[in-house]
């Protein structure tokens, strides 16, 4: 699978006296900041970044794949259960942590699975929605990718 689960890049913020009340708000509740930079530590350009929540636990979302798109899914908050199909082969991962992300290339089928009440799934994207570049039905995209 073209599917890349990786752990977030990430610094620790250290309490400290600061300059700036930005600053001090941040050193103060000593949180971990996470980051991902559009074409370092996601290998695309960041185009797009939308966020799903209100889901119901127990509900599937998705089906679906892309021909071109690349994203990177990550939960900021609850858990979120992502089952991927290549067409060979079939693997879920589950995002429950702020610091983990699923990089998903094209051609990959998936469907969410809310796992938790009140979760969060984000996803930036390497381009602006284009409809066209979805593939809702799984037969189709199992021709699809046969062809390449």
């Amino acid at each position: 699978s073209t599917a890349q689960h990786s752990t977030a890049q990430h610094s620790t913020a250290q309490h400290s006296t600061a300059q700036h009340s930005t600053d001090a708000i941040i050193h103060h509740y000593n949180n971990i900041f996470h980051s991902y930079t559009s074409e370092v530590d996601v290998h695309f350009p960041i185009k797009r970044i939308y966020y799903i929540y209100g889901v119901p636990k127990n509900v599937q979302r998705g089906a679906h794949a892309h021909k071109d798109l690349k994203q990177i899914l990550f939960c900021p908050h609850g858990s979120v259960k992502i089952l991927l199909d290549d067409g060979k082969e079939k693997s879920e991962v589950l995002l429950d942590s702020p610091s983990e992300s699923l990089l998903l290339t094209p051609c990959i089928w998936r469907d969410m699975v809310w796992m938790q009440e009140m979760s969060v799934l984000c996803v930036a994207v390497s381009d602006y929605y284009n409809e066209s570049d979805y593939i809702r039905n799984y037969e189709q995209f199992t021709q699809y990718i046969n062809k390449q």
